[in-house]
């Protein structure tokens, strides 16, 4: 099946365009990279299923009546006498049904997002940031002078990755201004004026310290690469 495009034509025009005036004073190679998500947390979601099948053993263990009393009053039974095995597979029923029931729930994106800690987003989207360094960014310039602008938007996150060339001679926090003003507008739903105002920041950061060779070609395409 298909994905739907996350920017419009018309948006995707304008980062094109947007990248194209910015490498005009530099040798730097700008690529911009929007992802939907960096990961699906599914061992996240496995994790949080089994604690609460965990939960729910050690709560009939502490507390056996409670479920005990609540099955005879269902079946409309009078004083039971439960063996231990009824007792077991009783236990063993209701973790498996917990377990069912929170991985169906986290079947929710949101959901399953919202119990990522922020460590865990933070590292996964920096890994798929690398990732996507390494494939279409990374020795992919005569003279290595790539950088990667990535954004996730499920995660709200962002990660700009130099080549070699360029982490040389540029400082990691010379991105700053960068970031904040693509976040700035990410936050406020305008994800296309983001990246063209990131685009912008890298190009003049990379203008002063990379500034355009007379014989410099475009070695990557200027436009956006949608994940």
């Amino acid at each position: 099946m298909t994905q739907t495009m996350l920017m419009s034509p018309e948006d995707q025009a304008r980062i094109q365009a947007a990248v194209h005036k910015a490498e005009k004073g530099t040798s730097g190679e700008i690529v911009p990279i929007l992802a939907r998500q960096s990961d699906s947390y599914a061992d996240i979601a496995l994790w949080w299923s089994m604690g609460v099948a965990l939960f729910a053993l050690g709560f009939v263990a502490v507390f056996p009546n409670f479920y005990l009393g609540m099955v005879d009053a269902v079946l409309g039974r009078w004083a039971t006498q439960w063996t231990p095995r009824a007792v077991l597979e009783l236990a063993l029923t209701i973790a498996t049904l917990k377990f069912a029931g929170s991985w169906i729930l986290l079947l929710w994106r949101p959901l399953r997002l919202a119990l990522v800690p922020k460590a865990v987003r933070m590292r996964r989207v920096r890994a798929r940031a690398l990732q996507a360094f390494h494939l279409g960014t990374d020795r992919r310039t005569t003279g290595r002078t790539g950088i990667l602008l990535y954004l996730s938007l499920a995660e709200r996150r962002a990660e700009i990755i130099a080549d070699k060339a360029i982490h040389a001679c540029v400082e990691d926090d010379a991105w700053g201004v960068a970031m904040a003003d693509l976040l700035a507008e990410v936050r406020q739903g305008r994800i296309a004026d983001g990246l063209i105002a990131a685009i912008g920041d890298i190009g003049a950061v990379l203008a002063t310290h990379l500034p355009r060779a007379s014989n410099d070609v475009n070695e990557l395409p200027d436009r956006l690469i949608e994940l």
